[in-house]
């Protein structure tokens, strides 16, 4: 018999809502089926998924109270009558981003109802390639087909379940964002970046705060050596470019357990949570008591429920990720996936929505383009924020060889800390160029204030294919830290080989 519907979302986030609604541009009928699973916790949300309710949006804005509360400090040095000492109240941030997530919830159900898409609220999984079962949270069944299905459910956090206690008393930044008082004393345990931007934002609002990391900082990001200046003399140093982030960090007060890894979590009479982690440098067990515990291990598909296998949708055996082809299309044909589900995507939200949007359009406007996942620009929102765009160093080395890699790079002072006379020997440029005539530009990596704005400015220039000779022909806006990017003439090396041409 007819399918009931044109086009299946399975999965309310960024990616999934974005292709629903671009579809139903088309007058195709679509349906979106959404359910949040609540967190071990107990936490749950509305329509939006990650980014919405317990990832981007959350994130910012409470990151933009840290900066606040930075400013304010600031601010005695530019003539401000301050009383100190000032004090933040957790509750009042907390209700004020949970009612702005709840409206943008309300939002996304108005849109898809506005467009005439089909809402289901139900946990579903597949009996056939076409048909899609469906539980509602009092058990309802509903049975939903359609002719083409796509898979965006995205992922959720993960647990370290080896260590004791760990899934008893921890929670993730699923719970974080939703907490309705304060978490007090906090450890973030692992070293993904969500752990330092979560803890960036705990010490800047005035919370006691603990980063535990077994290895090395922001896993995947820039990690090739550069040249350190300190005291107004420069030097080489083998010092990774991730490092500057957590060395500010240190020096804005979060504290770090280097080369530590928890053991056991333990609840004390007292409530408060007993940690034992093991010092891998020193061969020593060490404890420490905190109010919360937060784990940032890394983020699993949400499949386990779908029934992939019952209809054939290949997997990675080891990552559970969805294996796509580059028209998003899985191993069974009209069932796609998009986002942080699918094998080898950035699991970045505004990859989700355009490849959301350009799967809609070849499926139902006859469009053949296809989504291009190179050169696509991201930020950490840590105190003194990390944006990039392109490759890495090292990854430019390995794909180019060190003999043809140039690279440009700088310390610079912004403007704004010169009157407050803040620490800026963190705040750092560095520029990845091919080394022949033209001097394309492979990567470009920005430590210091506003970088996501700085870096989505560049971004588009290298995403055009952007070179040195012309980044340097442009005039930069003066005084801006962006401006720095455009002066990176004063100092360069060449591959892995530092060498001081100015400081």
């Amino acid at each position: 018999g007819k399918n009931e519907y044109d086009l299946l979302v399975i999965g309310g986030g960024s990616g999934g809502l974005a292709c629903a609604k671009e579809a139903a541009q088309f007058g195709r009928k679509v349906a979106v089926l959404d359910y949040v699973e609540p967190s071990p916790r107990g936490t749950t949300w509305g329509l939006g998924g990650t980014c919405v309710n317990v990832g981007c949006i959350p994130k910012k804005l409470m990151h933009q109270a840290a900066l606040l509360g930075s400013a304010l400090k600031d601010a005695q040095h530019y003539g401000w009558n301050i009383s100190q000492p000032v004090h933040h109240t957790w509750s009042v941030m907390a209700q004020s981003v949970q009612n702005y997530v709840k409206s943008l919830n309300w939002g996304h159900r108005v849109q898809l109802q506005d467009k005439k898409v089909k809402y289901f609220n139900i946990r579903g999984s597949f009996s056939d390639p076409h048909t899609v079962r469906g539980l509602t949270k009092a058990g309802k069944e509903t049975i939903v087909t359609a002719d083409n299905i796509v898979i965006a459910t995205g992922g959720r956090p993960k647990y370290p379940t080896h260590i004791a206690g760990a899934l008893e008393y921890g929670i993730t930044s699923d719970d974080l964002f939703w907490l309705k008082e304060s978490p007090g004393k906090t450890l973030p345990s692992f070293i993904l970046h969500v752990s330092l931007e979560c803890a960036g934002f705990l010490t800047g609002i005035g919370l006691d705060t603990t980063v535990m990391m077994r290895s090395i900082p922001l896993r995947g990001f820039d990690q090739a050596s550069h040249i350190s200046k300190k005291n107004q003399i420069c030097f080489t140093t083998q010092q990774q470019m991730a490092s500057l982030v957590t060395e500010h960090m240190e020096s804005y007060g979060t504290k770090f357990l280097k080369r530590c890894f928890p053991t056991k979590v333990e609840k004390l009479k007292s409530n408060r949570l007993q940690v034992t982690w093991k010092n891998a440098d020193l061969n020593t067990e060490e404890t420490d008591c905190f109010d919360t515990v937060m784990w940032a291990v890394g983020r699993a598909p949400d499949t386990k429920t779908l029934s992939l296998e019952t209809v054939g949708v290949k997997t990675n055996s080891e990552t559970g990720k969805i294996i796509v082809d580059a028209s998003e299309a899985t191993s069974v044909p009209h069932i796609y996936a998009i986002g942080d589900i699918t094998e080898g995507r950035p699991e970045l939200t505004p990859t989700a929505i355009a490849a959301g949007k350009l799967l809609a359009q070849r499926l139902f406007r006859h469009s053949s383009e296809l989504m291009d996942y190179d050169s696509v620009p991201t930020t950490v929102f840590t105190p003194l924020e990390y944006g990039c765009v392109g490759l890495s160093e090292e990854a430019a080395v390995q794909r180019h060889g060190s003999d043809n890699i140039e690279v440009y790079h700088a310390y610079y002072k912004p403007l704004e800390f010169t009157v407050a006379e803040r620490d800026a020997i963190q705040c750092y440029v560095k520029m990845v160029c091919l080394r022949e005539r033209e001097q394309r530009i492979l990567g470009l990596h920005f430590i210091g204030p506003n970088a996501g704005e700085v870096i989505q400015g560049f971004a588009l220039g290298i995403k055009c294919g952007a070179t040195y000779p012309q980044l340097m022909k442009t005039v930069g806006i003066h005084p801006t830290c962006a401006e720095e990017v455009t002066k990176l003439h004063i100092t360069k090396r060449s591959g892995l080989d530092a060498t001081v041409t100015g400081c």
